[in-house]
């Protein structure tokens, strides 16, 4: 997240008041106008920080009729939230929204290079504010996760008494990293990263703006389509691109691929998230892991990654692909595949491409076995053919009344009371008596279900040898 000292945006620019006293909505002068073009000291993402609710790009599910955002600012009511998101989709931009519409004072911490004595010490300046103009005081605390505990509990008595609007931004899960105190007395909200149609209204707003570009170059269309690629859904990465691309360009100039990847160092990745592309980078991706070769499976992956692909897609691919054609040989490949994907939902990229490669490695390298989706697929094929029949009256169920007088239950064998857990009884219905959906290999752990199953098979159908 950036801070102010970072974007360049001037000292004191909102919390100005709190130094020379409260001075009334009215009194404040407007925010100065930036000049035209790229040429304006501040970075065009703080120059193009939405004024209003209303400008704000994304995040529709938190802004709409009777949200909490809304509320705070249309009636004035001090509360205090938790923003939950990736980089660049609009905490602090929400934060200043607020403090702007609602003409609060806006203090911004950051949890990186401040302390708990700069917590105080705006709260106490809150506490006064309120007590003697009854003018509020919204907190932003970016990055509250890097607060500790101790950091965090003195928030807690400001939040409770409601002498400040608290409002921590934090990229992390807050149910790991925000102390389960201050998170309960905080509404939680969670942004989403800017879909594609939210991008390009970011850019297009940028171009025309007269607090942005204010229309000095252009954007090829493809070049768009390969920023919002690069972008991931973070607005505030979208806008550091276009304007390093746009002082690159003279005035008057388009913007083209060359320029934009001269302008970011990074070299465009063809690849068409709706076309061919899509498809064909995924299938060589699968089929590179299900083939063993790790390092092509890599290069996919990066391929995927640098293209703006999502990445909860490539871990749902891992997923299937864990169980397709992995399955038994190595029962644990599934839990790393998972394991990435909620580590997706937990981290987010870039940091989560470590994970997704982690699940990559192990799939490439574990023994395959595509015996897990042959038997669910042919026990699918007979009941599709109408090869499923009555469940056999002993196994029907029996706990109801009356279920004993039309037989059901009986002459059922509980396993438990048999040596080794099996018992021969019919578990399948007629028409598939005997069918043999699972097959194992003899790849990796899986060889020793083989022998397992055909031990089990014997006893339920009563080949077993009995000396």
């Amino acid at each position: 997240m950036t801070t102010r000292a970072e974007s360049g945006e001037p000292e004191g620019l909102f919390d100005a008041p709190e130094r020379g006293g409260a001075a009334p909505a009215a009194a404040r002068p407007p925010d100065p106008a930036p000049p035209a073009g790229g040429g304006a000291e501040q970075p065009l993402a703080v120059r193009m920080r939405p004024r209003a609710l209303d400008e704000v790009v994304g995040q529709g599910h938190l802004l709409g009729p009777g949200t909490p955002i809304r509320q705070l600012v249309d009636r004035d009511v001090p509360m205090s939230l938790v923003l939950w998101g990736p980089p660049g989709t609009g905490k602090t931009t929400l934060a200043t929204v607020v403090s702007h519409v609602t003409s609060r004072r806006f203090v911004e911490i950051s949890a990186v290079s401040d302390g708990v004595k700069r917590v105080r010490a705006e709260i106490d300046l809150a506490r006064r504010e309120l007590g003697m103009t009854g003018r509020q005081t919204v907190l932003f605390v970016d990055e509250v996760h890097r607060f500790n505990k101790a950091q965090q509990d003195a928030l807690l008595p400001a939040v409770e008494n409601r002498w400040v609007s608290f409002i921590g931004a934090t990229t992390e899960n807050p149910f790991f990293s925000v102390i389960s105190p201050l998170l309960s007395r905080s509404l939680l909200l969670t942004l989403e990263p800017l879909g594609e149609d939210d991008l390009r209204e970011v850019i297009h707003r940028a171009l025309a703006d007269e607090r942005g570009l204010n229309g000095a170059v252009a954007l090829d269309p493809a070049a768009e389509d390969h920023l919002v690629r690069l972008a991931g859904g973070d607005a505030r990465r979208t806008l550091t691109y276009l304007e390093a691309a746009a002082l690159v360009a003279e005035d008057g100039a388009v913007i083209d691929v060359d320029v934009l990847e001269k302008a970011v160092d990074r070299a465009a990745v063809r690849y068409d998230r709706e076309g061919d592309q899509h498809y064909d980078v995924i299938s060589a991706f699968i089929k590179s892991i299900r083939g063993s070769d790790v390092d092509a499976a890599l290069h996919y992956l990066a391929r995927m990654i640098e293209a703006g692909e999502d990445a909860r897609f490539i871990a749902r691919r891992l997923i299937v692909h864990a169980s397709e054609d992995v399955g038994m040989a190595d029962p644990t490949a599934l839990q790393t595949a998972v394991a990435a994907a909620q580590a997706v939902e937990f981290v987010g990229l870039p940091e989560a491409r470590i994970n997704l490669a982690q699940a990559v490695i192990h799939l490439s390298l574990a023994p395959k076995s595509n015996a897990v989706i042959t038997a669910v697929d042919g026990a699918l094929g007979d009941v599709r053919k109408g090869l499923a029949g009555p469940v056999p009256g002993h196994l029907r169920d029996a706990h109801y009344k009356g279920a004993a007088k039309i037989g059901h239950g009986q002459g059922y064998k509980y396993a438990h009371d048999h040596p080794g857990g099996v018992v021969r009884q019919q578990y399948a219905p007629d028409a598939v008596d005997g069918r043999e959906y699972y097959r194992p290999t003899r790849h990796g752990a899986e060889a020793r279900f083989t022998e397992v199953l055909a031990r089990i098979r014997s006893v339920l159908r009563g080949t077993a040898d009995r000396r």
